[in-house]
């Protein structure tokens, strides 16, 4: 727990340095959006997307382990955690899969889970010449005490380092 409220700090202060893609911010929400290129078809990106455990940063996580992720890519599907002594998380739960085209999620990550907030986390993967745009959006509504408008930024510091480890593991880098 200390693990995961520390890396979403160190995220708020990354967050200043980062190009920012907060698209709104309010005391009831936020969008945040990244954008990037892969160097591989969609259903390769696909292939990696539906593998947290290969991309998605051992920091974001409860267990302080990538390793422990897992993700069912289809309705109702969990994006879930192992943790040590038999215990769990639920991310988030699958709400579209359209292999090669689209992964929706519905939940809320990391400490937003224990406030009133929930959110959608959103993959588009449009291929074009052998490359793929991959747009990834989160956008969280509900109630935070001191609103979820502080908490924008340094939830697209922890997306965007999400997004980068996709296209590293994709990439093969």
């Amino acid at each position: 727990m200390r693990t995961m409220i520390a890396a979403w700090a160190l995220a708020l202060l990354a967050a200043g340095a980062a190009r920012a893609e907060v698209v709104d911010a309010q005391p009831n929400g936020f969008e945040v959006k990244h954008e990037v290129v892969v160097n591989a078809p969609a259903a390769a990106v696909w292939g990696v997307l539906v593998q947290p455990s290969k991309w998605w940063s051992s920091a974001h996580t409860w267990s302080g382990s990538a390793a422990n992720l897992s993700l069912a890519a289809a309705s109702g599907g969990c994006f879930c955690e192992r943790l040590p002594n038999g215990g769990s998380v639920l991310h988030m739960t699958t709400v579209n899969a359209a292999p090669g085209q689209k992964l929706v999620l519905f939940g809320a990550l990391g400490p937003l889970q224990t406030s009133g907030a929930s959110g959608a986390l959103a993959f588009a993967l449009a291929e074009k010449d052998g490359k793929t745009t991959v747009t990834v959006t989160y956008d969280v509504g509900g109630y935070l005490k001191g609103g979820l408008d502080k908490w924008a930024g340094p939830v697209d510091g922890v997306i965007a380092q999400q997004v980068a480890g996709l296209k590293a593991a994709v990439e093969g880098k």
